[in-house]
């Protein structure tokens, strides 16, 4: 089940890409990740507030909030980032660029979470790396 979890990530991911290139022109990049930033800030408490799921977050420990609140931190650097390369490169570029989190990913996953990683793994991820190379080195 978590690989069409996987694979719908990635179809709205693009989406997301090619939305936001056609929503940033003439806008400041921070402006608008600040207004998808609302847009998703609603969407989801939506679905938290239809699931009848707000009673677990008083079973968050202080070590889920500490990495969550961090994890939030991160993502809204990478949405600033990532806006603002879109609004400046062209999405073909930008989005590839962008997975290389995929790389890091699986070194950082390897490295803190101890992790396994399969030659299938470690082979694609050097595909990826090597993919990305490839267009930043596009003049």
């Amino acid at each position: 089940m978590w690989k069409w979890y996987a694979i719908l990530s990635a179809v709205f991911a693009a989406l997301t890409a090619i939305f936001a290139k056609i929503g940033i022109k003439n806008v400041d990049s921070n402006v608008a990740t600040a207004i998808r930033t609302c847009v998703i800030l609603f969407i989801t408490w939506a679905i938290v507030l239809a699931g009848n799921e707000i009673g677990s977050i008083k079973t968050l420990t202080k070590t889920n909030w500490i990495f969550l609140i961090l994890s939030g931190a991160a993502t809204g650097l990478s949405w600033l980032f990532y806006f603002k390369a879109l609004q400046l490169g062209n999405a073909s570029k930008v989005a590839p660029i962008d997975k290389m989190s995929v790389v890091f990913t699986i070194f950082l996953s390897f490295i803190i979470l101890k992790e396994p990683v399969s030659w299938k793994v470690i082979l694609g991820a050097l595909l990826i790396a090597g993919g990305s190379l490839v267009i930043l080195t596009d003049k």
